[in-house]
């Protein structure tokens, strides 16, 4: 039994948790209170909208419509992840549901699903769910084929998240729709258990710290096997001529290019040089192009020979821009010309939007 957050104390529990964070105007005092009782509260209530193109979904929610008024719920979570607040209280968003499943979210006492629900608004058994669940509308045509995006997502677990840790509730106290009203298919595109087990990661991290699932990296591993005559004085591009594994389709075959942006990687290249007189010193150095335009360069690492045979592994690491490609190039810096035996490229590569 909690008693419901003030308007203050929601606004600044979505802002610590990461929300971006929208007041529509006078939501505040917008609320169904007059209908009926407002708290004790015990948990969330996801909903999806079942809206289209050309509906300005947040008015939606915030004013409702002829056969139901609004607020339709708490706030309304958009496609670019904004969380606009639309009702301070009571809400039009639960309807009635079933007494055992909210016993079962008071005591958060299930297992991976909440026990399955016999009731709905108007029948006989049906629970007040206005009174008992704050309500976030996410905006989605419902068709279950609608993408969730990434950042919309991320703003349901965190928004979902700020109101559990603000209460000092756990995941359980997080149901869809469908899960209270026995007529209900909202959310339909997620799984409900899943989306528990992202509102426990989000509140097992200090609030505001998780940013989502790491999505899994891509395995590059590429090679110049061959050998090749490295000339003095130039920068020249390592072209890996042999593709063990390209996961991102990003090097062309016989090329330098081994990442695309916009992506993160981490991983090495391990260079076997002949004929570098002990010293001497040749550079190797990321850099990335637009195109066949260079430009930009990160730091040096250099080679120094050992005479005879010299080897190395040379770090990679960075975050490239949108339109920015890398690429490894070396610089002999020896009197005479020497042989890249071999280069051997292993890097993960995290894709991102």
């Amino acid at each position: 039994m909690a008693t419901p957050l003030t308007a203050a104390r929601l606004v600044a529990a979505l802002k610590a948790e990461g929300c971006a964070v929208h007041e529509v105007g006078g939501w505040r005092t917008n609320n169904r209170n007059h209908k009926g009782p407002w708290g004790p509260v015990h948990g969330v209530m996801i909903h999806h909208t079942v809206t289209g193109p050309g509906t300005d979904v947040v008015d939606l929610i915030y004013h409702g419509h002829s056969a139901l008024p609004g607020p339709l719920a708490t706030g309304c979570i958009t496609k670019d992840g904004v969380v606009h607040l639309t009702g301070n209280g009571r809400a039009n968003h639960a309807g009635g549901g079933d007494g055992d499943v909210l016993n079962a979210v008071i005591g958060e006492s299930y297992g991976t699903y909440p026990p399955a629900t016999h009731e709905h608004d108007g029948s006989a058994g049906a629970v007040d769910g206005n009174a008992r669940f704050y309500g976030w509308e996410c905006e989605n045509k419902g068709d279950g084929k609608d993408p969730w995006p990434s950042a919309q997502y991320i703003a349901i677990v965190k928004a979902t998240a700020a109101i559990c840790r603000a209460h000092g509730w756990g995941p359980k106290s997080a149901i869809g729709h469908l899960e209270w009203s026995d007529w209900k298919v909202d959310p339909r595109g997620f799984d409900m258990a899943d989306f528990r087990r992202d509102v426990a990661d989000a509140l097992a991290h200090s609030a505001g710290l998780w940013e989502g699932e790491d999505p899994m990296p891509q395995y590059v591993n590429l090679g110049a096997t061959g050998g090749y005559r490295l000339a003095p004085g130039a920068w020249d591009s390592v072209e890996f001529t042999t593709e063990w594994a390209d996961e991102t389709g990003h090097h062309a075959t016989g090329g330098s290019v081994f990442a695309r942006g916009p992506a993160r990687f981490s991983g090495s290249v391990s260079l076997h040089i002949d004929g570098l007189p002990a010293g001497a010193v040749v550079q190797a150095r990321m850099s990335e192009y637009e195109g066949d335009q260079h430009r930009a360069d990160h730091p040096i690492h250099e080679i120094v020979g050992t005479g005879g045979g010299t080897f190395a592994v040379v770090p990679l690491t960075k975050r490239l821009p949108s339109r920015r490609s890398m690429r490894v190039r070396l610089l002999n810096q020896a009197a005479v010309p020497v042989t890249v035996a071999s280069a051997v490229l292993t890097v993960l590569v995290w894709k991102e939007t």
